[in-house]
């Protein structure tokens, strides 16, 4: 088996398992827990906080039923464009371990959210503070108009009264997901090690210069 079949094979692995995951701690909290509950698993720092919300990364919003659809094509879009530059690098013989990691994290990321869109107004029956959703019962939502599940919520510590603008408000206040974490994660690393994600290009461009450079010959 050639190098790129087998990082093939290990980036769909990757993405796929990282889906599973998150998907599994999705589907526990939709199917054991009413909206709004809370369950606490590290003193007042880390708790298990069940919340819905459009589809937009640590609990925001982009508008009513037309902002939702626009942001669901936008991230399958964007999902397809990932998939197809990492299969284009990988043909190309220019990506690593670790290039691939970091890209798998962000396809499955954005792929366990828009699951959740496309998938989750059909399957389950509506989660409220009182019920807790049950599957294949009747759907909520039609395809691509479903809440996406978020539960981690780590209230690390109050900012300060006087603090401008965010006195009084904790430290980190949104609530997200695995998915979204991938997502983060995988985005910062990008911008740390960007010269290593990009030294290709940037190996090309200078490569181009050299040879465009006027040559001299020794005197």
């Amino acid at each position: 088996m050639n190098k790129q079949r087998r990082y093939t094979i290990v980036s769909i692995g990757v993405i796929l398992a990282l889906i599973v995951i998150d998907q599994v701690i999705k589907i526990l909290v939709k199917t054991h827990m009413c909206i709004g509950e809370t369950i606490p698993v590290f003193g007042h720092w880390f708790n298990i906080c069940f919340v819905e919300n459009e589809g937009m990364a640590f609990g925001l919003s982009l508008g009513q039923n037309i902002g939702k659809l626009m942001l669901s094509l936008i991230r399958v879009v964007l999902i397809v464009l990932l998939c197809w530059y990492l299969h284009k690098k990988i043909k190309e013989d220019k990506m690593d371990g670790f290039k691939i990691a970091i890209f798998c994290m962000v396809i499955a990321g954005a792929m366990g959210n828009i699951l959740d869109s496309m998938f989750y107004g059909l399957i389950f029956t509506e989660s409220t503070p009182l019920t807790v959703a049950q599957a294949f019962a009747g759907g909520y939502a039609p395809f691509l108009f479903g809440k996406v599940v978020d539960m981690f919520y780590f209230p690390l510590f109050l900012i300060p009264e006087k603090f401008p603008l965010w006195g009084g408000s904790y430290f980190f206040p949104a609530i997200f997901n695995f998915a979204d974490s991938c997502i983060t994660v995988g985005l910062i690393l990008m911008l740390i090690f960007n010269k290593r994600f990009f030294s290709d290009e940037v190996d090309k461009k200078e490569t181009e210069m050299a040879e465009e450079a006027p040559k001299t010959e020794n005197i």
